[in-house]
């Protein structure tokens, strides 16, 4: 399958050291060789790379290594393709926009038998289930608050989109990262991982590279971040494993909303 990559902070952050290890496992230390994508939000917009390349060997991978672009919202991707051939198209993240912002999703698993009626207006560009699945989403949210201007912010839309995850978890593997720029919405359906980093800032070790970065140095003492992998990118940091079912929200830098399934909240 794909695997997932995820950061909100409080503040413009550069992810040149954490995709130095992401990157490698696209083609390099996994075999995530179909594509890779970036997405990185900042208040003013959003800016997509995308290449059908291996991550590992791609150009524009190395490009984006080696030069920091800042956001306070960034979601990556490479791909293990199941359903749809190896083409731009296919690579996420995927982007709509809806109610005046820029909307981007990433998706690890495979849905099957999944063919949800979209109208005209969300239509996939490629032929995956994963491309469909955002679609699906957009026009659920399109349709649940018509009539209502701008986009809501992540306290209403946090639990529709809780409630939709788990209807379309039901046709099978649905791990994923979405974002509108104000906050990072994650659904573990198999395996997910999150970090958070604060002030006193350690040392981080990648796992698939030989790099370390003095987090102190990168960050002030009033920065704050979430990164969200699938498999965790740095030695000896406390990433924690989501729970089959679980919704995180993150803005700020920081979880702000969360959802455990209906059996564990009941075990609890």
């Amino acid at each position: 399958m794909c695997q997932l990559f995820a950061l909100n902070s409080n503040t413009p952050s550069a992810v040149t050291f954490s995709f130095t290890g992401f990157s490698a496992r696209g083609g390099g230390t996994a075999e995530h060789a179909d594509g890779w994508g970036m997405a990185f939000h900042d208040p003013s917009g959003c800016r997509v790379f995308l290449d059908d390349a291996p991550a590992s060997r791609s150009p524009l991978a190395e490009f984006l290594r080696r030069h920091p672009i800042r956001a306070t919202s960034v979601l990556a991707h490479i791909r293990k393709a199941t359903r749809g051939a190896v083409q731009l198209s296919n690579c996420h993240p995927f982007q709509r926009v809806w109610a005046g912002r820029h909307w981007s999703f990433c998706h690890n698993g495979t849905l099957e038998n999944f063919a949800p009626r979209l109208d005209s207006a969300h239509q996939p560009v490629g032929s995956t289930d994963s491309e469909a699945a955002f679609c699906c989403l957009m026009q659920s949210l399109a349709r649940r608050f018509a009539g209502q201007g701008p986009a809501p912010d992540w306290a209403l839309l946090a639990p529709v989109l809780a409630e939709l995850a788990a209807e379309l978890q039901t046709f099978g593997s649905f791990n994923f990262v979405l974002s509108d720029g104000e906050a990072v919405y994650t659904h573990c359906s198999t395996r997910l991982h999150w970090l958070p980093r604060s002030h006193p800032f350690s040392h981080a070790r990648l796992i698939d590279a030989e790099l370390s970065l003095d987090l102190s140095r990168a960050n002030g003492p009033n920065d704050r971040m979430v990164l969200v992998a699938t498999e965790p990118l740095t030695h000896e940091e406390p990433w924690q494993a989501m729970q089959p079912g679980e919704f995180l929200v993150f803005v700020q830098g920081q979880p702000v909303w969360h959802r455990l399934p209906e059996a564990m909240r009941a075990a609890a």
